[in-house]
């Protein structure tokens, strides 16, 4: 366990897009704890911000592609990869344009630009997902198969196996990654065959790959002329040339497995989109991005209440899965109107059980029939709400700077009184959600007797923009 960090001041990286061709400048900034990593598109009005998590996903052809709220960033991984290969959790990524810059095929540049930096350590701890049991992802007709088992610290095993002479069977591991990174993986070059370029560029992909920002291995039988035709397809000014070493132009290999070192690169920064560092041991064969992401999917799923946790929850508590410090870090109520003490369980999108300890002390039992006290139905169905409003808070990107505003209530039946010594249970279904627009059913249970049921309608909206509802 180490607390998070980020950079200490701005530093940026220019070129040229790998697959849209577009120029561009990616200027990483310092971000404040749990930010994580986010793109933020300065090209367009208003500056949208695109999270780099696996829910965002929207492409996996040759590449990572993310989208949130119609805006994308393509290829990702290289950028991601050197974050996480330094141990940075917090960075805000501007980018000028869709894409970030290739550089030379590598993440080099951006871990040199990254140090130049320099990386500071914040003031709360990083939390990491400890992986307690097997997670796989397999297709049979690719041959790739990617696996995560238990261990005591992070480690990766990779293998690849090509059937062409230049590269066949290559294997890495690493059981250090953030002392390996920069020295073992960072300068591997991205890659791949000479029979797939022509039908890249038909995919509208590789529009800016050249011979300076990728090996290109032979592996058919062609002749000049259709070096020539390769050469006027990406209109490269110098020669391009067969080579005697099986690669276009005899570029020179930086190790003897290049090839699966970058797909280290790559997996690296797929997983960084997972949004928390885990504590298990990666197993890949022949993995590429779509295994990749699949993979974390997977883990994501599994995990989802452990990685809600982890955020927000200081300290493993045995009777709650957050207690009330926690609770305060998602909610904006506070004493009196906080009306949720502890959750005891939550599945994001789906359902929430809370609990609320109805005390004598309570402010509203006062002057809310004195002599006789009995807990206000409308307070229920606040609790219910807030309730709620955990739930759904916990479905968005950066909660804590969300509001849920209720808009509406829908068969409200109130059952049975509350009163003092009473411990509320309070279940919330989550039945519909579409354009930040969200129904839910809530009942409240004292025991097991129901005491209070409604259906909820509520919006969710930004701090900022709530202040002007």
């Amino acid at each position: 366990m180490r607390n998070q960090r980020t950079i200490e001041e701005a530093v940026s990286v220019s070129g040229k897009g790998l697959h849209t061709g577009v120029k561009s400048t990616l200027t990483f900034k310092p971000a404040p704890e749990n930010t994580g990593y986010v793109f933020v598109r300065t090209d367009l009005e208003e500056n949208p911000e695109i999270k780099a998590d696996i829910d965002h996903v929207v492409d996996i052809s040759r590449g990572t592609t993310l989208e949130q709220n119609g805006h994308k960033m393509h290829t990702v991984e290289h950028v991601l990869a050197a974050l996480a290969g330094l141990g940075i959790n917090n960075v805000y990524l501007e980018v000028d344009n869709i894409e970030p810059p290739v550089c030379d095929g590598s993440a080099i540049e951006f871990v040199e630009a990254l140090q130049k930096a320099g990386i500071v350590e914040q003031n709360i701890p990083q939390p990491v997902l400890k992986i307690d049991k097997i997670i796989q992802y397999g297709k049979p007709e690719s041959e790739a198969e990617i696996h995560v088992v238990p261990s005591e610290t992070f480690a990766v095993t990779f293998l690849v196996d090509y059937d062409i002479a230049e590269l066949g069977a290559q294997y890495t591991a690493t059981y250090d990654l953030e002392g390996e990174f920069v020295e073992e993986y960072a300068p591997a070059r991205t890659f791949c065959f000479l029979s797939e370029v022509e039908q890249l560029k038909e995919q509208g992909l590789i529009k800016g790959g050249d011979v300076d920002n990728a090996i290109v291995f032979i592996d058919k039988q062609i002749d000049q002329e259709e070096v020539d035709r390769i050469k006027n397809l990406f209109t490269i000014d110098q020669d391009v040339k067969l080579g005697d070493n099986g690669i276009l132009n005899n570029i020179e290999q930086r190790f003897y497995n290049e090839p699966v070192r970058h797909k280290m690169v790559d997996l690296i920064g797929d997983l960084a989109l997972l949004g928390v560092p885990i504590v298990g041991h990666i197993l890949a064969a022949r993995s590429g991005h779509k295994h990749n992401v699949e993979l974390v999917k997977k883990i994501k799923k599994e995990y989802n209440k452990k990685l809600i946790q982890n955020k927000f929850q200081d300290e493993p508590q045995d009777k709650a899965f957050l207690d009330i410090r926690a609770i305060q870090k998602i909610l904006p109520h506070r004493y009196p109107f906080l009306l949720i003490d502890r959750i005891v369980d939550l599945i994001p999108g789906e359902k929430v059980h809370a609990y609320k300890n109805v005390s004598m002390n309570e402010q509203f039992f006062q002057g809310h029939f004195p002599g006789e006290p009995i807990m206000p139905g409308v307070l229920i169905l606040e609790a219910l709400a807030q309730a709620g409003g955990l739930l759904l808070l916990n479905s968005e990107d950066k909660a804590e700077e969300k509001l849920v505003f209720f808009t509406g209530l829908d068969k409200v039946r109130f059952r049975d009184p509350v009163v003092p010594g009473d411990q509320l249970q309070l279940k919330v279904e989550l039945l519909k959600y579409r354009l930040k627009m969200c129904k839910l059913k809530g009942i409240a249970f004292v025991k097991d007797k129901k005491v209070a049921e409604a259906t909820m309608m509520a919006s969710v909206v930004d701090k900022e923009r709530g202040h002007n509802v």
